[in-house]
C-alpha cells in the first residue's frame, strides 16, 4: 500500500526558521486531512537551541499538542531528527550511552505522545552508529525511519551493504533522499534494486525538484516497489523543493485507495504558500538545474540566491567553479572561490602609503544607513578631506567625494568588471594575481596593484600586499588601509545582517581577528551597525 508522507512544516523551515503562524498550521493540517494523506511531519525534534527558530524547529510534544490536529491524523503524526545529533565518537560516556542520553531527553513513551513516526536523517558514514536508536524507539512504542541522504554517488554494493546493517533492526522504512536533486528516473530504479537486494522491509524516497524530475522519480520508485513517498505543498523546501504534494496526491490517490479532496489545499496554496513562495524563491530553475546536474549541494544556489549581492552571473561562475571543485557538501570558503582564484605568487606592487599615509580615511560599504544618512556623509567629505574608499562598484554618495575604489573577491570581480570601467575612480585589486581573462576585461582601467593572501583568522600588513583571513572587500579594505599607516579610520554603510544571518558570523569574524592584531588602526561606525565595533555618531563630528 502506498503511504503519502507531507513533511512541509519540515522541509519548508529551511525557508522561514520554522516560523510558521499558528493560523496557517491549522489550515494546512485541515487541507492534509481532507487531502487524506497518510503521515504528517511536523518538523524537527532537537536539542539545539542556539538562535531565534519557531515551533516545527523543536517539534516538543507541548507544541504538538497546542495545534488543532483533526481526529483521522492522529497517530499519523511524525518528527525528524538529525542522526549526527545522536553521534559523539570522544564522548566519555561511550557512543552507546551517548545516544541513549540524547533520546531519553528528546522523547517520552510512545503512550505519552502525539507523535507517532520518527525519522532519523543521517549520512552514509553515520549510519552505523545511528542504527542503535532504532531499537531504543521500537522499544518505546515509536514507528522508525530512516533516511540515507546523499545515495547517489554510492555504489550498488555500498547500498547493498547498508541495507543489510538496516536488517538487524526494527526499521519500519528505510528512506533514501535524492539531496542534490541529480537523479534520473533509471539512477532512480538502480538505487531501489541495490537496497532491495539487501532490505525486505518498506522503502521510502524523498525527491528534490533540482532538474524537474521529483514527480517522475517519485512515480519510477512507486513503480519500482518503493511505498513511501515524501512530498510538500508546492514543493516547499531547501534549494529548488520536493514532489509537490498538490500534484503527486492525485496521481497516487488510485493506488493508496482512498479519496482525495483537493479544495482546501488549493485554497491554502492561492492564500499563504504562493506569496511565501515569491517572497522566498524555492522551486526549480537553471540554477538548481545545474547544481542537480553537477552534484553541487543546493545550499550554494540557496544563498546566492537569497543575498543581493550575487547577480546572475556571479551565480553561473561560482557553479562552474564548484562544479571543478567538488562540493557536494555545503562549505562557505568554497563559495568564496579563493582556493583557485588568486595565483600563488605576490609580486611587488603598489603601496597605499603613497596616498593614505598620515589622513583620516573612510571607507564606505553598501548598507541602506548610507542612503539614509547621503547628506551628513557628504558635508563630512566636504568638511574633512578624509581619504575614500568605496566598496566594489557601490555608489550611494557623489562619485567626485570617492577617491578610489576597492575590490577582491573572486565572484564579484567576475560580474563586475564592465561597470569598473565606466566608474571615474582608480581600482584597489591584486591586479597581477587575477587570471587573464579578468585582466583582459579591465583593460583600460586604473588598477593599483595590492597582493592579497589568505589565510584564516589572520591579518598582516605588508608594505604592498597583506594577508586577510576572508576574500571579503571588508577585510581587504581594512587591510590596505592600515598598510597606509592612516591616521584615522572611519566606517559608513556597515549596517550588519540580522543575528541568525550566516553571513552576520562571516564578518564578525572578519573584525575579531582584525582586532586581534596589536597593530591594527583602531576603527569606528559612524552610522548604525549591528556589528562588535566602536560607532559613534556622524552628526556628533559635525561642528
Amino acid at each position: 500500500m502506498i503511504k503519502l508522507l507531507d513533511c512541509t512544516l519540515r522541509d519548508g523551515g529551511y525557508y522561514n526558521n520554522w516560523d510558521f503562524s499558528q493560523t496557517l498550521i491549522t489550515d494546512y493540517l485541515q487541507a492534509m486531512d481532507a487531502l487524506n494523506v497518510d503521515f504528517i511531519e511536523v518538523g524537527l525534534r532537537t536539542l539545539k537551541n542556539e538562535s531565534f527558530k519557531g515551533g516545527c524547529a523543536f517539534s516538543t510534544d507541548t507544541f504538538i499538542n497546542s495545534c488543532s490536529i483533526p481526529k483521522r491524523l492522529e497517530g499519523k503524526i511524525g518528527v525528524m531528527l538529525n542522526g549526527s545529533e545522536l553521534i559523539s565518537l570522544e564522548s566519555e560516556l561511550g557512543q552507546a550511552a551517548y545516544l541513549d542520553q540524547a533520546l531519553n531527553q528528546l522523547f517520552v513513551d510512545k503512550a505519552q505522545s502525539p507523535v507517532s513516526l520518527v525519522r532519523i536523517a543521517c549520512h552514509i558514514h553515520e549510519f552505523k552508529y545511528c542504527l542503535p536508536a532504532a531499537n531504543w524507539l521500537h522499544d518505546k512504542g515509536y514507528l522508525v525511519g530512516f533516511n540515507l541522504m546523499q545515495v547517489a554517488e554510492c555504489s550498488a554494493e555500498e547500498l547493498t551493504r547498508q541495507a543489510l546493517l538496516a536488517s538487524d533492526y526494527p526499521i519500519d522504512v528505510l528512506y533514501f533522499a535524492d539531496s542534490m536533486g541529480s537523479l534520473t528516473p533509471t539512477s532512480t530504479a538502480q538505487i531501489i534494486k541495490a537496497f532491495q537486494t539487501g532490505w525486505k522491509g518498506e522503502l521510502g524516497i524523498h525527491t528534490h525538484d533540482n532538474m524537474g524530475q521529483a514527480i517522475a522519480n517519485s512515480l519510477q520508485a512507486m513503480d519500482a516497489g518503493v511505498c513511501w513517498l515524501d512530498s510538500t505543498v508546492t514543493g516547499m523546501g531547501r534549494g529548488a523543493g520536493n514532489a509537490q504534494t498538490e500534484y503527486l496526491s492525485l496521481v497516487t490517490e488510485g493506488h493508496r485507495k482512498v479519496k482525495s479532496n483537493s479544495t482546501k489545499l488549493l485554497e491554502l496554496i492561492s492564500r499563504d504558500f504562493k506569496p511565501m513562495q515569491h517572497h522566498y524563491g524555492w522551486g526549480a530553475n537553471p540554477y538548481y538545474y545545474l547544481a542537480g546536474k553537477y552534484s553541487i549541494h543546493p545550499s550554494y544556489v540557496q544563498e546566492m540566491l537569497s543575498d543581493k549581492r550575487y547577480s546572475d552571473e556571479d551565480i553561473l561562475a561560482a557553479l562552474a567553479h564548484l562544479k571543478v571543485e567538488g562540493a557536494r557538501k555545503f562549505c562557505w570558503s568554497k563559495l568564496s572561490m579563493v582556493n583557485s582564484f588568486y595565483a600563488n605568487q605576490i609580486k611587488d606592487g603598489w603601496s597605499p602609503t603613497e596616498v593614505i599615509k598620515g589622513r583620516d580615511v573612510l571607507i564606505v560599504g553598501s548598507g541602506p544607513s548610507v542612503e539614509m544618512h547621503r547628506c551628513a556623509i557628504e558635508r563630512y567629505v566636504d568638511r574633512n578631506k578624509p581619504f575614500v574608499l568605496a566598496l566594489n562598484t557601490q555608489r550611494a554618495i557623489n562619485d567626485e567625494l570617492i577617491n578610489a575604489r576597492v575590490a577582491c573577491h573572486p565572484v564579484r570581480l567576475l560580474a563586475d568588471c564592465d561597470e569598473h570601467l565606466t566608474l571615474p575612480q582608480p581600482l584597489i585589486t591584486p591586479s597581477s594575481m587575477l587570471p587573464n581573462e579578468i585582466k583582459d576585461a579591465l583593460l583600460g582601467k586604473e588598477l593599483l596593484d595590492f597582493g592579497i593572501r589568505v589565510e584564516p583568522n589572520q591579518f598582516e600588513f605588508m608594505d604592498d600586499h597583506c594577508t586577510v583571513p576572508s576574500p571579503l572587500v571588508l577585510a581587504y579594505a581594512l587591510a590596505v588601509v592600515n598598510s597606509g599607516q592612516a591616521k584615522k579610520v572611519y566606517l559608513v554603510g556597515f549596517d550588519g545582517y540580522e543575528s541568525d544571518d550566516t553571513r552576520r558570523n562571516e564578518v564578525d569574524d572578519v573584525f575579531s581577528a582584525y582586532h586581534n592584531n596589536i597593530n591594527a588602526i583602531p576603527i569606528t561606525s559612524i552610522t548604525p551597525t549591528r556589528y562588535s565595533i566602536p560607532v559613534q555618531s556622524i552628526y556628533g563630528l559635525e561642528k
